[in-house]
């Protein structure tokens, strides 16, 4: 399988290099406050799970959440990328979900939504997506704010209750956009 990149304005989304490359992401994403929406910070089991969930994911569709690197000077910021929604229990289960992940100094400067809208130009374009999904919590302004911007829209029946997780990472809202309405949309 050839290595996937991609590129934006600003940023690199690309397939994972390794230690090196996993060892950045945790130190700079796996802190109280990155983890604050995601099921608070990973000891290293569970670091290490993630891992290797990303990776199979790679392996199985040929995408998954890419490391995310800054054009300017290398920096790994986080990932942002592409899989198959698979909680259990998901109303959402075997559709196409974009997620993210930055470090927190990397917050507040567009870096999520154009990684994002990278992200979602593959879905649609190289990966044949009809529609994708993106799941947050409700107090996760931020991530829902993004997932607004990106035009999508809140889809309030799809809702569900994440039952590996409780109040309040268990309460799952999704949100999701077409192919229609992302060809119609202004960026």
């Amino acid at each position: 399988m050839a290595e996937y990149r991609r590129e934006s304005d600003r940023l690199i989304l690309r397939d994972w290099r390794g230690d090196f490359d996993w060892e950045e992401f945790f130190l700079v994403t796996n802190t109280p406050e990155v983890m604050r929406w995601l099921g608070g910070c990973f000891d290293e089991a569970g670091c290490l799970k993630q891992r290797e969930r990303v990776e199979a994911c790679r392996l199985r569709n040929g995408f998954c959440f890419w490391a995310l690197e800054r054009k300017e000077d290398g920096a790994l910021l986080g990932f942002c990328g592409l899989k198959r929604a698979d909680a259990l229990g998901s109303t959402v289960t075997g559709q196409m979900e974009i997620g993210w992940r930055l470090r927190e100094d990397a917050w507040g400067r567009g870096y999520a939504k154009e990684a994002a809208n990278a992200a979602l130009a593959a879905a649609f374009g190289e990966f044949g997506a009809k529609e994708v999904v993106a799941l947050t919590v409700a107090d996760n302004t931020a991530s829902w704010g993004l997932m607004l911007k990106l035009g999508m829209r809140r889809r309030e029946e799809l809702d569900y209750p994440d039952e590996r997780y409780d109040h309040p990472w268990r309460d799952t809202v999704v949100y999701s956009i077409d192919r229609t309405t992302w060809e119609r949309r202004d960026g």
